[in-house]
């Protein structure tokens, strides 16, 4: 009841119909994992540098499909910024009007359900832009990598630790790492941390 109320009400919101496929729900088998590199950790402030996106179909990454952009952001990038997303100007060089680059996200994305490692902040900050260029926020539904993770390796006792950090994760899962400060690189070593997870017990038919 509430999610058809919700989906009302979002369509009435929405500016752009092209995008009503967005308030659809998903009956697909495949699924969308998502990055961003971001100017800091604020999602009502701070700004996308660059988006990554991988679609898992059949229990494999669709690398073909991949979606890479650098958005142009509407100020300098400061020293500060610099040292947490490793994004200088010159890698600038090619990027596109943020406008441009979320819809080509939403085409991409389309109504598929959204995979992360702390996919809530991407989730956020994107639909900070999605609202002022169609009118909502992205309403896909989202998947957590670091509670799929929890949920595999938590311990007996609340009072003993699980490391949640990214690379302890993809050392305990036995991942490759590809380069980090990437979007697209971090999208595909999350997308291998769903395929790894998701064959575990706890998740046997999610998504299959």
């Amino acid at each position: 009841m509430f999610k058809a109320w919700r989906r009302k009400q979002s369509r009435n919101a929405l500016k752009d119909k092209k995008y009503e496929i967005l308030l659809q729900p998903y009956t697909g088998t495949e699924l969308v994992v998502l990055d961003t590199e971001t100017t800091g950790l604020d999602p009502k402030k701070d700004e996308i540098l660059s988006i990554g996106a991988v679609i898992i179909r059949d229990n494999k990454i669709v690398m073909h499909r991949s979606f890479e952009r650098f958005l142009k952001p509407s100020t300098g990038i400061s020293q500060e910024s610099i040292k947490i997303h490793h994004i200088r100007e010159c890698d600038l060089a090619h990027a596109v009007e943020a406008e441009v680059a979320i819809r080509e996200l939403l085409d991409f994305i389309e109504n598929r359900p959204i995979a992360g490692y702390y996919i809530g902040f991407d989730h956020q900050i994107v639909s900070q832009y999605t609202k002022r260029y169609i009118g909502i926020p992205l309403p896909n539904e989202t998947i957590e990598l670091s509670s799929m993770y929890y949920r595999r390796y938590r311990k007996s006792s609340s009072y003993e630790f699980v490391d949640l950090k990214f690379d302890a994760i993809m050392n305990a899962l036995h991942l490759p790492f590809l380069g980090k400060h990437d979007a697209l690189n971090d999208a595909v070593m999350s997308a291998m941390i769903y395929l790894k997870l998701k064959t575990m017990p706890e998740y046997k038919g999610a998504f299959s």
